[in-house]
């Protein structure tokens, strides 16, 4: 076979075809070389699994490696992904009119991510719908911000967050300016396989030069900021914020949260942040981290701590590289040691935080229609401090995307979303933005430490203990295993499902002689449910992902499940004790040695050549 002037055959008509289809359709020089050289290599194998698998919409859109391929992330593969859901724009709104909204386009300081949005605004040009396009990096955030500002039908952030320098990723928002869920991200797919042919156009980025595409950053930037202004109560920013003279050191994670998070402290009457300069600014190589993802705890935060250190600050802000999450670290002043906080320890202050500011603005109001949500896989903190102050409190599946959309309909029947938080450090603080929001977050939680300090000289910690005796203490152990092969993770949870023929598959308990007996199972990849009459699951159920978790007899719960990012086998445990009990130390303690047990005994780590997280 024939193709660019190449000559070959991998033995495979369908490879054959695929490799065809790349050299005629790619016109991006790097990518369509690095298949010339597989060709010619003759790395039959290595090109099978790049071509005749194609990234699909799922859990962030589209996220993957940036190489040549289609099941990876590059200009042909994001040119198909914008046509397909401009096809499916155009369906859902047949009316030109409607479609004049635009669409927002957003891209961080990753590799191609300014060209990839640049691409996908000329596919969306091309068919007559105005595209508003930041001019620099933005924050994630400011992406469903100006969908729900400007009324968008949709909106695209070009990111992949905190992964690897290697790849890249395409969010995309719906209308509602949440995530796009089910069936959306399965109809954009479908509209995808059939429009892969690239249109000429869309490669021409001359197409930029229109007055349908505008620039929303000026606008946005103000409204974004009067916006999180007003979201905290002015005597807080006149009484403890502006009389403060704590200071924060910040790192944005060599991302784009450092302009952002700075306007933000202005705004709220804070002292400037202290930036790690070595991290402050973007830069797509991540130089001084491992892994640029502040939930690696200490080992991503050193440069952070030691700036701290130098400068006599006791607390550390951090987002990831695209801003949509926040990590903080408290030093401990009578040892001096560095406590990094879990998301669910930062999600039950900023859930009681999100009561008081409510209290603070409207001194009498009834809370009885007010929400705070939290992932199935969060800790419960919330719903017991919902449960004690007279709150709603909501469960959703995992991810934002389930968040965002259930605050919409709460809002659409006249309730008041207050907070939603999940473990993995993400955290909205108001419905301003449907997603997370590091940089709001970032001006809440020290907005919080100046208001702690000033009236109560308490610590986060303090303030957590407090909490922790008034709602119940909440032990909660998350982390998580690396596992590359697709195929040892649906076997290790294959086998979870058939380990006891007596328990519907399910184990009946784990730990030496049965020691911790396991109540019952509730599968989200089946949806089975052991504890419900017909057996069947309250929460969603889907195929595309992992998810098993044990509710056990001492009433911890313990939950399995696979990553939709990264190649990942996340646990989430958790132990509730009553309001006023203080005997801390024996949950921790029995938590872990679950922990413990379900892990060797269920994902069997050196079976299985899994890699444990570093920090």
């Amino acid at each position: 076979m024939e193709a660019s002037g190449i000559n070959f055959d991998s033995g495979s008509s369908e490879l054959n075809a695929k490799i065809a289809e790349w050299l005629q359709w790619d016109k991006n020089e790097n990518t369509s070389n690095e298949i010339k050289s597989l060709v010619k290599a003759q790395e039959w194998k290595v090109l099978s699994g790049r071509l005749l698998k194609r990234l699909a919409f799922g859990t962030a859109g589209l996220r993957g490696v940036m190489q040549a391929g289609f099941n990876a992330m590059n200009d042909l593969v994001v040119i198909q992904s914008a046509q397909g859901l401009c096809q499916y724009i155009l369906e859902c709104y047949p009316s030109a009119a409607e479609r004049q909204r635009g669409i927002v386009l957003g891209f961080d300081g990753r590799y191609n991510s300014k060209r990839f949005a640049e691409l996908s605004a000329c596919v969306f040009l091309t068919a007559g719908i105005p595209v508003w396009l930041y001019s620099r990096t933005v924050a994630t955030p400011f992406v469903p911000f100006a969908v729900q500002e400007l009324k968008a039908v949709a909106g695209i952030m070009v990111t992949a967050s905190h992964n690897p320098k290697e790849d890249n990723g395409y969010k995309v928002y719906w209308t509602n300016s949440a995530q796009i869920i089910s069936p959306h991200d399965k109809n954009i797919q479908a509209h995808v396989l059939r429009n892969l042919v690239p249109l000429e156009s869309s490669w021409n980025l001359d197409l930029l030069r229109t007055d349908q595409l505008k620039d929303p950053f000026d606008d946005m930037y103000k409204l974004y900021f009067t916006k999180l202004e007003n979201n905290i109560p002015k005597s807080f920013i006149a009484d403890y914020n502006s009389t403060s003279t704590q200071r924060f050191v910040y790192t944005a994670m060599h991302g784009v949260g450092f302009p952002f998070v700075d306007r933000g402290f202005e705004i709220a009457g804070l002292q400037p942040v202290k930036a790690v300069k070595e991290q402050r600014d973007p830069d797509p190589e991540f130089p001084t981290v491992k892994f640029p993802n502040p939930e690696e705890g200490k080992s991503s935060l050193e440069l952070s701590i030691k700036l701290a250190n130098e400068t006599g600050c006791d607390v550390i802000l951090a987002n990831d590289p695209d801003a949509d999450r926040l990590a903080c670290a408290e030093k401990d002043a009578s040892t001096g040691e560095w406590r990094v906080f879990t998301g669910n320890e930062l999600g039950a202050l900023l859930g009681w935080w999100s009561i008081r500011c409510y209290r603070e603005q409207y001194p009498g109001a009834s809370l009885s229609d007010c929400f705070l949500l939290a992932s199935t896989v969060s800790s419960k903190m919330c719903r017991s401090i919902a449960d004690i102050e007279g709150l709603q409190f909501v469960e959703t599946l995992t991810g934002f995307k389930w968040m965002g959309n259930k605050s919409v309909e709460l809002m659409n029947q006249g309730k008041t979303v207050l907070f939603a938080f999940e473990e993995a450090i993400g955290f909205m603080c108001t419905p301003t933005v449907l997603d997370k929001d590091g940089v709001s977050a970032a001006c809440q939680l020290a907005t919080m430490v100046c208001y702690l300090k000033v009236t109560s000289n308490q610590s986060l910690a303090d303030k957590l203990n407090e909490l922790y005796d008034i709602y119940g203490y909440h032990c909660t152990i998350t982390s998580y295993h690396f596992c590359y092969e697709p195929v040892t993770i649906e076997r290790i949870f294959n086998r979870i499902r058939t380990m006891d023929s007596d328990a519907g598959g399910y184990p009946k308990a784990v730990g030496a002689n049965g020691k911790y007996v396991v109540q019952s199972v509730r599968d989200l990849t089946t949806g089975y449910d052991s504890a419900q009459p017909d057996e069947k699951a309250l929460l969603p159920a889907s195929k595309s992902s992992q998810m098993i978790t044990f509710f056990f007899e001492n009433g911890a719960v313990i939950t399995l499940r696979t990553s939709g990012t990264e190649p990942k086998i996340k646990y989430y445990a958790e132990m509730c004790a009553k309001p006023g009990q203080r005997d801390w130390s024996a949950a921790r303690s029995t938590l872990r040695d679950m922990v413990n047990c379900i892990v060797e005994e269920l994902l069997e780590p050196a079976k299985n050549n899994l890699t444990p997280r570093s920090d």
